[in-house]
């Protein structure tokens, strides 16, 4: 498909690009009330082909989020419930046996998709987990020897409970290292509670979005528009030398028995990039960095047990490195 055309024949530019996926905030506050950041960080992920961690107690509507993003950008998406017994092929898919044409056929799994929403991805056991290894770092899955791609686009949104850790397979470092982001869902305020119920009252149906009024603002020739025009934005050596002077920082940390990897820092400096264009400048700004830092950072390094305890976190380290950090005018 020309990225410069949109399915309906127009043409895609940066322009139009960035107000519709700037549109999109608007469109999912219909179903979702007070997530903007999640919504932005999602969307920073889309433009640079990354994944996303959502971290957040049941009930914050982190299903919901990602189901209403698919459909205010008109792409697919399916959901897998990451449970103790799911085996990888119940998400890669797996050859089945045709008894008229008496040979094995491919059915694809529900990895098959735009948007593939792992949810709980820390009650399925370890090889489980990594069956998405591949289909996230190459976007492709192999079975039986054969290579098949994935759609484009393609992310995994994956969900996980902070506060219940009994019958849970903790993500390893290097399957971490592999979001793009990590986006915590807090609890929503006392007024946006209120707004919730109130759409609930009112007859709100969390599960027919067609019904709240979401609707289609963007789709791929957008993104694609816009990841052309991200591609662009320019990033001078000073910046490039801050970005890689905030993840050494981490590396001497005395907090941190684990500091951010040169994957980390080029996370760091592709999502500056992404949330600079989407702010309307061609060109990255220490803000830009500041901005993306925490999600980008904070699954990526590893606290002492010993700060653990005295109630240090990843977040507070990485804010402590930002704030020493010279900035470059």
């Amino acid at each position: 498909m020309d990225p410069t055309t949109d399915n309906a024949g127009q043409t895609g530019d940066p322009g139009t690009a960035r107000d519709a996926l700037e549109a999109l905030r608007a469109e999912i506050a219909k179903a979702v009330v007070g997530q903007d950041p999640a919504v932005t960080g999602l969307v920073v992920a889309l433009l640079c082909r990354g994944h996303v961690l959502l971290e957040g107690v049941p009930g914050v509507a982190k299903t919901l989020l990602v189901r209403a993003l698919a459909a205010a950008l008109e792409l697919d998406t399916k959901r897998v419930q990451f449970t103790p017994d799911l085996m990888p092929s119940d998400v890669t898919g797996s050859l089945v046996y045709d008894t008229r044409s008496a040979e094995f056929s491919f059915q694809p799994g529900p990895v098959f998709t735009n948007l593939l929403l792992a949810d709980e991805i820390n009650r399925t056991p370890p090889k489980t987990q990594s069956s998405l290894l591949e289909a996230m770092e190459e976007r492709q899955v192999t079975v039986d020897g054969t290579p098949r791609p994935l759609p484009d686009p393609f992310l995994v949104a994956a969900t996980q409970n902070p506060v219940e850790y009994e019958g849970t397979y903790p993500l390893p470092e290097a399957q971490l290292d592999r979001f793009l982001l990590k986006l915590t869902i807090p609890l929503p305020s006392r007024q946006d509670e209120i707004d919730v119920l109130t759409r609930h009252a009112e007859g709100f149906n969390p599960r027919d979005l067609h019904a709240a009024g979401v609707r289609p603002v963007a789709g791929p020739a957008d993104l694609e528009a816009a990841r052309a025009a991200v591609a662009k934005t320019t990033i001078s050596p000073e910046i490039t030398a801050y970005v890689v002077d905030i993840c050494r920082a981490t590396r001497e940390s005395p907090s941190l028995t684990l500091g951010v990897s040169p994957r980390g820092a080029t996370a760091l400096l592709a999502t500056a990039r992404a949330w600079a264009w989407l702010t309307g400048r061609d060109y990255v700004i220490p803000d830009d960095v500041k901005a993306l830092a925490l999600p980008t950072l904070r699954h990526r390094v590893q606290l002492r047990p010993e700060a653990e305890m005295e109630g240090v976190t990843a977040d507070s380290v990485i804010s402590a490195i930002l704030a020493h950090v010279p900035v470059p005018r």
